[in-house]
């Protein structure tokens, strides 16, 4: 019997139709996000099937939105926050950040030599973890001249952990029985990146969220002289002055206009009003932001993360969450 095949059915038109329809899958998820009717870590895992399953067809455009849609959301989340608050918390975790990210990249280099993991690899996987995810990773990289081997490597390395976490911390939270705050200051130190940390500490209520937000963020202001002293240690071409150096640092300017939502927050009587409202559209859009995230995992980066690396992440992780954890549950209240 002969088989029937229409015209108007080609090759070329099922190419186009598949486009078309991962298109769609797309847009529809993060439409779902919008809404608030997936949390954010089914936000996370929806975004990381669908790339691995159908792929991602926005992936440009979708890594560009979610750097700019994190930087603003955070922002937007300094309209619900009192100044008082965000110093407060600033202050606590910045005794943390600077014993936590000295002893990280300790730990971090003996893991690596032993682990015979290359040396900026190593680093930038200790940059990851001890400040804040793959902008840290970003920065340094910048600096040191990393390959895009290595900064792959780095940045699959802590976006797998990174995932983790949104599901292990809030269980683990409420095992330990943390008050918000101190929940919140955990996360700040412990967990990767912002737009995790907001996730995971939204599973504790608003206090919680306001304190991890604050202590990320002071954490991530340490990006500049992790920067400078990582250019310092790798440069190799002495021709290279300082304003060369300064010029390739990557200053996380949006923390500086998070601060001053804070502080129009604070000090402008009307904003309290639009407090509620400006918070709720941070977390969409975070949730969102976690979803695009997902969708730019790609099999050549899981594949790029060998054991090794994965082994160095994983002990520099249980290292500062299992040590900050001990540390805020004496003296965070």
């Amino acid at each position: 019997m002969k088989k029937f095949s229409s015209p108007l059915i080609t090759p070329q038109t099922r190419i186009l139709v598949g486009v078309e329809v991962r298109k769609l899958l797309f847009l529809c998820g993060a439409f779902l996000c919008l809404l608030n009717w997936i949390y954010p870590p089914l936000a996370l895992t929806l975004g990381m099937t669908l790339s691995l399953t159908v792929h991602n067809p926005f992936t440009r455009t979708s890594r560009y939105i979610a750097k700019y849609l994190l930087q603003g959301c955070v922002i937007l989340l300094g309209f619900g926050m009192n100044l008082t608050v965000v110093l407060k918390a600033g202050e606590s975790g910045a005794l943390f950040a600077a014993f936590s990210i000295i002893t990280t990249f300790f730990f971090g280099y003996i893991l690596g030599q032993r682990l015979k993991i290359p040396v900026k690899a190593s680093v930038l996987i200790s940059a990851g973890t001890a400040i804040c995810g793959g902008s840290a990773i970003a920065a340094v990289g910048s600096v040191i001249s990393a390959t895009e081997s290595e900064i792959s490597v780095a940045i699959g390395t802590v976006f797998l952990l990174n995932a983790a976490a949104l599901y292990i911390f809030p269980p683990l939270g409420h095992l330990l029985h943390l008050t918000p705050t101190q929940f919140g200051t955990w996360a700040g130190v412990a967990i990767h990146d912002i737009s995790s940390v907001v996730g995971a500490a939204s599973d504790f209520g608003l206090s919680s969220l306001d304190t991890a937000t604050a202590v990320k963020l002071s954490r991530a202001l340490w990006i500049v002289p992790v920067c400078v002293i990582a250019a310092f240690i790798f440069q190799r071409d002495h021709t290279q002055d300082t304003q060369q150096v300064s010029n390739r640092i990557q200053i996380p300017w949006f923390i500086g206009l998070f601060l001053l939502a804070s502080v129009v927050r604070t000090f402008v009587p009307g904003i309290a009003i639009w407090s509620p409202l400006l918070k709720h559209l941070s977390e969409s859009g975070l949730t969102l932001v976690l979803f695009l995230i997902g969708t730019n995992l790609s099999r050549r980066a899981l594949k790029a993360v060998g054991w090794k690396p994965m082994v160095q992440g994983m002990v520099l992780w249980v290292f500062i969450s299992v040590g900050s954890a001990l540390i805020i549950q004496q003296i965070v209240h």
